[in-house]
């Protein structure tokens, strides 16, 4: 490779490199053979992130993929492929960088999975990124313009979003606008300060949050000029004070946002309404269980299932809709979890209930445990999505967890379940019906991409 940031091709003129960014998706998620649909997707911000981090001194031509809704070219001819990797895509990952590389391209593995498991990853790549690459990607890619690539490279500890060269604005334009829902998906925090036994996030990255200065994030906004917009934040109110911060610069916007939370909001009534100002019209919160010693034994005691009806109503009453998302099989859970669940949705009107199975990644506290306690039945990282059951569960068997959750997303999103959520008169529901049509398709089709029976492989 060449020290001006370019490859040299073959009449031995200089050209830049070319670089394709990749992610890779297990059998539930895959373009045309996934069940998801594009009522469901949003688009992905790591692929578009990454580009915008190519440093200006390194000539390149990027290309992203998301496999989720497009296919990776089998001729794909390029200088550098890199890939950031869940659990659940991680086989799927192994196959393509398997590909490339005996085809002579250099392959770069990143993301969660990778940073939980680097010395599995390593084995299937010439390089691994752990933690975030703000600052690494662009170190990598100057060492491989110049033929120094090194193995591995490691997120410094004193890493921050503060940092102006750390903070590119995501070349969104490089996907498809028509492939998603939305392509204004955006994010001003990462990390969390929870330590939920089942989570990547304190172990990947442990529990310091990492905040991108509110101007920057308005700014994006702006830039886009978009009007309906996603946050991906882990916990956007983990930091109360950032959080207000961020939702009265975001007033003058006049724009319409959603987001992931906790429970934790209504318990701050100015936090609360700043959060209604700004333009909040939906959220993601993880309820998880509505048992109190359930949520103990997976460190999630700051949920208090006797106050859900309360924290429901009220987000109703300011005009923001739920996705609530539970977990089934864990070692509190009988039988007698899925009704109990289903009870509670129908009865505070959800609206839009999301369920999978405990899943325990690896690296986290659970697969240590479970591991520990020989419950832990297959390492096909594949099968590793919140849908399958890869692990011995204690109060039920591995087959009446499967057939228990796959019956709630049935119930839950059966026409009269759906009628009685939608009856209640909401600002964004257009949105909210779209959304529940699209689960409902999810539901009554998930069971034709299980690749797993009775939790054996």
């Amino acid at each position: 490779m060449e020290s001006s940031g370019a490859a040299r091709s073959m009449d031995g003129n200089t050209r830049p490199i070319r670089v394709a960014l990749i992610s890779p998706k297990g059998p539930l998620y895959k373009h045309k053979t996934g069940i998801f649909r594009k009522s469901l997707r949003v688009a992905p911000l790591t692929l578009t992130t990454l580009a915008a981090l190519i440093p200006s001194d390194v000539e390149a031509e990027v290309s992203l993929f998301d496999e989720g809704v497009m296919d990776v070219p089998p001729d794909l001819d390029v200088d550098l492929v890199g890939m950031t990797v869940i659990t659940g895509s991680a086989p799927r990952s192994y196959e393509l960088s398997k590909q490339f590389r005996e085809r002579g391209i250099k392959v770069v593995l990143g993301g969660p999975h990778v940073t939980l498991v680097p010395d599995e990853a390593a084995l299937h790549a010439d390089s691994v990124v752990l933690g975030y690459a703000e600052e690494t990607w662009p170190q990598l890619l100057r060492d491989f313009v110049r033929g120094q690539m090194q193995p591995v490279y490691k997120m410094s500890l004193d890493f921050s979003l503060q940092s102006e060269a750390n903070l590119p604005f995501a070349r969104r334009e490089l996907l498809p606008k028509s492939m998603y829902k939305t392509r204004n998906t955006f994010e001003a925090s990462r990390g969390c300060i929870h330590s939920c036994e089942f989570c990547v996030v304190p172990t990947a990255w442990g529990r310091r949050p990492f905040q991108k200065p509110v101007a920057h994030v308005v700014e994006d906004i702006r830039r886009t000029g978009a009007r309906q917009l996603v946050f991906y934040d882990l916990n956007l109110i983990a930091d109360a004070a950032y959080a207000k911060e961020l939702f009265a610069a975001l007033v003058p916007l006049k724009i319409q946002w959603f987001g992931l939370s906790t429970t934790f909001l209504n318990r701050d009534r100015e936090l609360l309404e700043l959060t209604v100002k700004s333009g909040c019209r939906g959220l993601l919160v993880g309820f998880e269980s509505v048992n109190r010693q359930t949520l103990a034994s997976m460190n999630k005691g700051f949920n208090r299932p006797d106050k859900y009806a309360e924290f429901v109503r009220e987000l109703h009453e300011a005009g923001i809709a739920l996705q609530g998302t539970f977990v089934f099989g864990t070692d509190g859970d009988s039988k007698a979890c899925f009704e109990e669940v289903l009870e509670f949705i129908h009865e505070v009107r959800i609206d839009l209930p999301r369920f999978s199975i405990q899943t325990p990644f690896p690296g986290t506290p659970l697969f240590a445990r479970l591991e520990k306690e020989n419950r832990i039945l297959t390492r096909d990282w594949s099968l590793y999505d919140g849908q399958h059951v890869v692990y011995r569960p204690l109060k039920m068997t591995a087959d009446e967890l499967m057939q228990g959750h796959e019956n709630a997303w049935k119930r839950a999103y059966s026409l009269p379940f759906v009628a009685h959520r939608m009856f209640r008169s909401m600002p964004v529901w257009p949105l909210i019906l779209a959304a529940n049509l699209g689960y409902r398709f999810y539901a009554r089709n998930l069971s034709r991409f299980y690749t797993c029976q009775g939790g054996t492989i």
